[in-house]
């Protein structure tokens, strides 16, 4: 049998482990489960980043995995207990709602959901070994890496554009490449990027491999898919903008998504559909997805639920 939790947190991150800092310092006990994630290791998206410079507090920077390895430490100081486990399932119809791992039920008065959003990778050969090392996903993030270099974008959407144009800002040159030979975006960015004279369109063209030097990327391999003609392209970085994906699978037929999958939250507040259940960071975040505002989430959370925790009381 379970013990009746306070306030059960699911994912890790800086979401999940600044809402288990506030809730363990409202003396809320907070129960956290940091699953399993990219092979095993908890943390989100910033364990894939080797260096993160513009969190507030590290003038000097430092690797993704440290910083969220001191997020953790904060909130197992403040006494959160953190069980490193995947929920499975949960039910919320239901009170104390139920959280599931694949062999113990918890249940719990409160739940706080920072699953956060993955991004979506071409899956091509190189790519993965070179995450961190030119290839990124996250032009806010890493865009500051790439002065006065070649950079390549590849999408055709919104958030596409919107990254080639943020990368114009310290690359030389981006060239954006699209696997059809017309862009999905909207008009307006559309016509922004195409205006830019740093940015440069490569149509019906495929990235099937990231090509690097053991050490960094230094190039990808392409396919026109129209001549079926396969080269080399050489450029400093590569960044994929085709999309990022909720970690909300869970939650389907239990909280109120949007079409994309993103868990809906009450207007400047981290409640969702169901009383007593919330959530922060990039999973309701589909614009932002940042470090510092995923933590501001979490904040808001933990802050929410020990509220409506005390009006049980």
């Amino acid at each position: 049998m379970s013990t009746l939790e306070n306030l059960i947190i699911i994912g890790s991150g800086p979401a999940g482990y600044t809402a288990a800092i506030y809730a363990a310092r409202a003396q809320l006990r907070p129960l956290l489960f940091e699953g399993k994630q990219l092979g095993g290791q908890p943390g989100g998206q910033l364990m894939l980043t080797n260096e993160v410079e513009n969190f507030p507090g590290f003038p000097e920077g430092l690797i993704g995995p440290e910083l969220m390895e001191r997020f953790k430490k904060q909130a197992e100081r403040f006494g959160t207990r953190i069980v490193s486990d995947d929920v499975v399932s949960v039910n919320f119809s239901v009170r104390p709602f139920i959280v599931r791992t694949s062999d113990v039920e918890y249940t719990s008065h409160a739940v706080i959901i920072c699953t956060g959003a993955k991004a979506l990778w071409l899956n091509v050969p190189g790519e993965k070994e070179y995450q961190g090392r030119g290839v990124s996903a996250c032009a806010t993030c890493d865009g500051f890496f790439f002065k006065d270099k070649h950079v390549v974008v590849v999408g055709g959407g919104d958030v596409a554009m919107e990254e080639a144009n943020f990368l114009t800002h310290f690359a030389s040159k981006v060239t954006v490449m699209h696997r059809r030979n017309e862009l999905r975006a909207s008009k307006i960015m559309q016509e922004r990027a195409m205006k830019n004279p740093k940015i440069k369109f490569v149509w019906n063209t495929e990235v099937q491999e990231v090509l690097g030097d053991g050490k960094k990327m230094n190039g990808v391999r392409i396919l026109n898919n129209i001549a079926n003609v396969v080269s080399d392209f050489f450029a400093d970085g590569l960044f994929v903008a085709i999309g990022h994906q909720p970690n909300t699978d869970l939650f389907f037929n239990q909280l109120e998504l949007d079409r994309k999958g993103y868990i809906v939250v009450k207007p400047n507040t981290s409640k969702t559909s169901v009383d007593g259940v919330f959530a922060g960071g990039d999973v309701i975040d589909p614009y932002y997805r940042q470090a510092v505002t995923a933590a501001g989430t979490g904040c808001i959370a933990a802050l929410d639920a020990e509220r409506w925790l005390t009006s049980l009381e």
